[in-house]
């Protein structure tokens, strides 16, 4: 196959949603990934194997096309299999709290000296210098610390945190593009290097408008719903329908004419409240009501659909469900039905980074625990069967 990272491997010990979804974007794009899990499993399987489960969902979208192994990293054994997989290896992918790879004596110092031209990528929350180093840090935390709770809510409400785990996933696209800088880089000298991502500065850049209200204001972003602190657009909201609700957004003049049209309301045109954008932002109320009476008589799809007559932005406000069975993205092989083998059928999502001309790499599914011990301990490093069975005796694995 012609894929873009095929002859790459790449040691994952990612965990949890960060170092995961990293690696599945290089799996995806054809490199030999080997999910490396303490024998217990990671977190995110270990929580469901303490219920009497095998895998849960979020494990089967982020682990598709990888190999499993277990290793024992405070048994001296693990540590040296780990470096003979480094020695074979072009990336290692961790996000641990930082430090805890030099504990078991295989941080980055350490394992450069087996392998000069490793990249070793390190996902954290705060970056592995500073004085906030060692803070905690889950994708919640993080959302706390970086201000995007203090934005999110309505302005009469507390702060909130958005609905998807996004901090941890802006981490893990952040570590995939690090770790192909540091492999284009390496082409070039001949060396890797360490790389790494810290959650709050990958998150910063997400508030660029509540920092620029802040130089244009001098106060403090609010929580504004779903408009906008210091709304300089509108109507900018999701109003009501018959059936649910729809996002509208106004962005320039020739939307609003245009949703005038489709509401009917074109005698509105010359009306001093919503002339232009900062009429209808000094008259946000009234601009939403004449929306909203318009909404109010349509479903979802018929509000979509004249907006989309009118070239109108807007869109349905979909649930989880609704979005897992888009035809849109089915139909673009974006989201794929599988049948995995503790699951059943279920929806797995393909990368989203689509090179043309390039082979796409067909889906497995997400392996279990320890599944390739064999394959990886006894054929790539060449240990056997024999030697396998005594890492197990070990409890090297």
């Amino acid at each position: 196959m012609t894929t873009p990272l095929a002859g790459i491997t790449v040691l994952d010990f990612g965990q949890i949603y960060q170092g995961p979804y990293a690696t599945f974007l290089m799996a995806k794009a054809g490199a030999d990934v080997i999910k490396i899990e303490p024998p217990g499993g990671e977190p995110l399987r270990r929580r469901v194997i303490a219920q009497g489960g095998e895998t849960t969902l979020p494990m089967a979208m982020l682990n598709a096309n990888k190999r499993a192994v277990t290793l024992n990293l405070k048994s001296p054994r693990g540590q040296e299999l780990l470096r003979q997989m480094v020695a074979r290896a072009d990336v290692l992918l961790e996000n641990f709290s930082p430090g805890t790879m030099d504990k078991f004596g295989v941080g980055y110092e350490a394992l450069r000296k087996v392998n000069p031209r490793l990249v070793y990528a390190s996902g954290t929350g705060f970056g592995l210098s500073g004085p906030d180093r060692d803070n905690l840090a889950m994708d919640f935390t993080i959302q706390a610390a970086s201000g995007i709770m203090s934005v999110t809510g309505m302005p009469d409400g507390p702060p909130m945190k958005a609905g998807p785990t996004l901090v941890d996933f802006m981490g893990g696209i952040h570590l995939y593009a690090g770790v192909m800088t540091a492999l284009f880089q390496r082409d070039h000298t001949g060396e890797g290097q360490l790389v790494e991502v810290a959650m709050q500065e990958a998150v910063y850049p997400t508030l660029a408008s509540s920092y620029d209200y802040h130089l244009r204001t001098g106060k403090v972003p609010p929580r504004a719903g779903n408009r906008q602190a210091g709304m300089s657009q509108a109507p900018y909201n999701a109003f009501p329908t018959k059936d649910g609700w729809v996002a509208i957004h106004v962005v320039t003049e020739e939307h609003w004419h245009n949703l005038l049209k489709a509401m009917g309301r074109e005698a509105l045109r010359d009306d001093p409240r919503f002339t232009n954008h900062a009429a209808r932002a000094a008259n946000v109320p009234a601009t939403e009501a004449v929306v909203t009476e318009w909404t109010t008589t349509l479903t979802k799809a018929e509000v979509v659909a004249a907006a989309k007559r009118y070239k109108i932005p807007s869109a349905p406000v979909r649930d989880a469900v609704e979005v897992m069975n888009d035809p849109h993205m089915h139909a673009r092989g974006m989201l794929e039905r599988i049948d995995h083998p503790a699951l059943g059928a279920i929806v797995v999502p393909n990368s989203p980074l689509r090179l043309h001309g390039a082979e796409r790499v067909p889906t497995l599914p997400s392996p279990a625990l320890g599944q390739h011990n064999d394959d990886v301990y006894g054929s790539w490093l060449g240990l056997g069967a024999d030697g396998v069975a005594a890492l197990r005796a070990e409890q090297a694995i």
